[in-house]
């Protein structure tokens, strides 16, 4: 039985680079993608929020737990695809602005599952960038 590790192996931040704010408050939800072929079908995988920091820590399947010790609900696969989605639309109506990009989509490979994998995200009302954080 493996432990639920202390901080989820998956994680993001996003900032409004028009502000020069972290973004609080934007709805991510993480996807496994299951299947034959180069990209398999979407699995919800865990879903949460930006804090007040626009930062998302937890992005992890809830855990069960088993003789009053926690377990990790899932594991991330070596070659696996994941899929971070971000409703960023609502963020900026939110905020009384409008946007281009309602839904930010990143998908990213795992190389190795032992790995923390960090997603930035820089969004503005007409444009976005990410890259592979630390």
């Amino acid at each position: 039985m493996s432990r639920l590790p202390e901080k989820s192996p998956v994680t993001c931040h996003v900032l409004d680079s028009s502000l020069g704010k972290p973004a609080a408050g934007v709805r991510l939800a993480l996807y496994e993608h299951v299947s034959a072929g180069p990209i398999g079908s979407p699995v919800l995988f865990a879903t949460g929020r930006t804090d007040a920091d626009g930062r998302c820590m937890q992005l992890w399947p809830a855990a069960t737990e088993e003789r009053g010790v926690k377990v990790e609900g899932a594991k991330l696969v070596a070659g696996g695809q994941y899929n971070m989605m971000f409703w960023v639309k609502e963020y900026f109506q939110e905020t009384g602005r409008k946007c281009f990009y309602p839904v930010v989509e990143i998908t990213f490979e795992v190389e190795n599952p032992d790995e923390h994998y960090h997603i930035p995200l820089l969004i503005s009302p007409y444009s976005y960038t990410t890259y592979r954080g630390s």
